[in-house]
């Protein structure tokens, strides 16, 4: 039966291999569902529910993956989509964000998770990529990882709030804030040793560190799942309509999934040896694969669900064939009933000044934002037309806490200073037309 589905020998790949990737990938992926609850907790959702919804939709759809497109790619909730959720939609932090609630935040991925099947059949995803010049693309990349790694050391207390330069410098000596220096040594020590599933393994040790100094509540580590019910089926797709800024909202979760899906197919079957002649077989199976992710997540309470490049991690140890997404699936629900190391771990602190810090999961968001700089090399620098609009959405999106923001500053300098310098046919039309709607969204709204 494997053979018939998944084709192992034609595919070069056996099936003791295949569960080595599995689990390989799920090793470098997992620390997502500590995180995940953690991060959409900050804007009112349920901590146990988003960890159920965020195992489940994963599953599923890696499953798809497997089973639509045969890729060892596996699937859960992006990083920097769901801080595009909880701190730019929703306003995790006071006074900073939309301040839509979290029901029609969920609507407007479900509605963002739509377009993307139905722009499936008209191939208007591909126009969307051709347009949208790569200084930008990588721009965004990087932007978003800038604004992951400040909220990662604003959760260690490295960097704390300062009424006089907005923030700065916190307490080195406090117990959480060394705690965090430990875990993100822990896991740089085990990335440079290339040790499989680093990350998960930093937080786990960073967890057991704090244990003994009281950062961190030992609740158990195995127990009955969580309900669901505080987050399934509560997305308010009618709700996103009557918010002003729906459009635009739509607009970057549509977009930072069709980048993200993008740029993690082509990076993983390019190590796999998967592209032919540059393209990539059932490519339209794997993006239908991931745009159902990202509708089902939102269904069951869970922010954009994606590829995931950690997928790497398993192809390097020889995976080739959609087996290896099941092993990783069936991982991926086994972990429904770790609950009290979910919540361990994702807990906050709060310190004798009423702060709430998050020392074991920030280590992760910082080297998480560190692999996100990667791409800054890809902008063309010495380009002025192509340098500035870059900078500028790379800078702006930490300052202002919002993707949005960045997007917009980027898209609209990108068409003004190619239009001024004379260089205005080198833009794709799409470009300017968002532009233009950005502009109008800052004088109206």
């Amino acid at each position: 039966m494997l053979e018939k589905w998944f084709k192992l020998r034609e595919n070069g790949t056996t099936t003791r291999r295949e569960i080595a990737s599995g689990m390989t990938t799920f090793m470098a992926m997992s620390y997502i569902i500590f995180v995940q609850p953690t991060v959409l907790s900050a804007c009112g959702m349920d901590f146990g529910a988003v960890m159920i919804a965020t195992c489940i939709s994963s599953a599923v759809a890696t499953i798809l993956m497997a089973f639509l497109a045969n890729y060892p790619i596996a699937l859960a909730p992006a990083m920097g989509h769901n801080f595009y959720f909880a701190f730019t939609v929703c306003g995790a932090v006071a006074a900073r964000g939309l301040g839509y609630p979290w029901e029609v935040a969920l609507g407007a991925v479900f509605i963002s998770g739509v377009l993307f099947i139905l722009l499936s059949f008209v191939g208007f995803r591909v126009k969307i990529i051709d347009a949208v010049p790569s200084s930008l693309k990588s721009a965004i990349a990087v932007g978003i990882g800038l604004l992951i790694a400040l909220i990662g050391l604003q959760w260690s207390g490295v960097v704390v709030d300062n009424p006089g330069t907005l923030i700065g410098l916190g307490d080195l000596s406090s117990r959480p804030v060394i705690l965090s220096i430990t875990g993100l040594t822990i896991i740089a020590l085990l990335l440079a040793l290339r040790v499989p599933g680093a990350i998960l393994l930093g937080i786990i040790a960073t967890a057991l560190i704090g244990l003994p100094f009281g950062i961190v509540k030992y609740y158990g580590l195995v127990s009955k799942p969580p309900s669901i019910l505080p987050t399934f089926l509560k997305l308010d797709v009618l709700g996103v309509f009557r918010q002003a800024d729906f459009l635009s909202v739509i607009f970057v979760f549509f977009f930072l999934d069709l980048f993200d899906t993008i740029g993690t197919l082509i990076g993983v079957s390019e190590q796999a040896g998967f592209l032919k002649k540059g393209k990539l077989p059932r490519a339209k199976n794997a993006l239908l694969s991931d745009a159902i992710g990202t509708v089902s997540g939102a269904a069951l309470g869970t922010s954009t669900v994606t590829s995931y490049i950690e997928s790497a991690a398993g192809v390097s140890v020889g995976g080739r064939t959609g087996f290896s997404n099941l092993v990783t699936a069936f991982l991926l629900l086994i972990s429904v009933f770790f609950f009290p190391l979910v919540r361990m771990v994702g807990g906050g602190y709060q310190t004798p000044q009423g702060a709430v810090l998050y020392p074991v999961i920030a280590p992760a968001l910082i080297i998480v934002g560190s692999y996100m700089m990667r791409v800054v090399k890809k902008i063309a620098w010495e380009d002025v037309t192509e340098a500035i609009p870059a900078f500028l959405t790379m800078i702006v999106m930490p300052l202002t806490f919002s993707i949005t923001e960045g997007i917009a500053f980027g898209f609209i300098s990108y068409a003004f200073v190619k239009l001024v310098s004379g260089r205005g046919k080198e833009v794709h039309w799409i470009i300017y037309l968002f532009a233009v709607l950005f502009i109008l969204r800052y004088i109206y709204l």
